[in-house]
């Protein structure tokens, strides 16, 4: 694939992942909780990131102005979104037993040609994003990422092809095709037990501003 690159820097350890399956694999269509308000003309930041344990969300949205985000579990591995540091309730084995596997986990970066993820964690993690598949398909594909690779999880003209201008659903909810949904260590879709994402101990969801 073209647009998955492996990084020089990666961990020295590469643990195999937990689940099986392959790189890709079909998933049915995109859950997404989240509601981010946006004031007109508000182009303070370029994305908003939301971490989920299985079915709630933990800790506010965290707004991103910088061109580059590290999202880690424990301090100080990288500088920016913290998740060991949100207040979570959640006691479930798996939960914390993934938690326990972010370590360094992933590093978003606004290029010029879109936004690419790398994982900077010693396990796979798993993407779903519209921009990485056909447009016409009706469902969507969840891609592995293997430690020290990264992926373009985001392309801004690919998505804005996307829009239909008469859609007012569309124009209403502005997460729609600009939405990003990772999950650290654990898959989803048909390849797996779990089929959405909302079943996953821990995951992302990265909602960038289409204004």
């Amino acid at each position: 694939m073209d647009f998955l690159k492996p990084t020089a820097d990666c961990p020295d350890s590469v643990p195999s992942s937990t689940e099986t399956g392959g790189t890709n694999c079909l998933a049915p269509g995109g859950l997404s909780d989240s509601q981010v308000p946006q004031e007109p003309g508000d182009r303070s930041h370029w994305c908003v990131v939301a971490y989920w344990e299985e079915k709630t969300r933990v800790g506010r949205l965290y707004s991103v102005q910088e061109p580059s985000l590290d999202i880690f579990y424990d301090l100080p591995q990288g500088n920016g979104f913290c998740l060991g540091q949100l207040n979570s309730d959640n006691k479930s084995q798996l939960v914390q037993k993934v938690r326990s596997k972010i370590g360094y986990g992933i590093q978003l970066t606004k290029e010029v040609d879109g936004v690419w993820v790398y994982n900077r964690s010693s396990y796979p993690i798993f993407i779903k994003s519209a921009t990485l598949d056909n447009p016409d398909s009706r469902t969507l594909l969840v891609h592995k990422v293997f430690p020290g690779f990264s992926i373009k999880a985001f392309d801004y003209e690919k998505a804005y092809s996307l829009q239909r201008p008469n859609d007012h659903e569309f124009m209403q909810q502005p997460w729609t095709g600009f939405t990003v949904q990772i999950s650290f260590v654990k898959g989803w879709g048909q390849c797996y037990t779990r089929q959405f994402i909302s079943s996953c101990p821990c995951w992302l969801e990265v909602i960038f501003n289409n204004r």
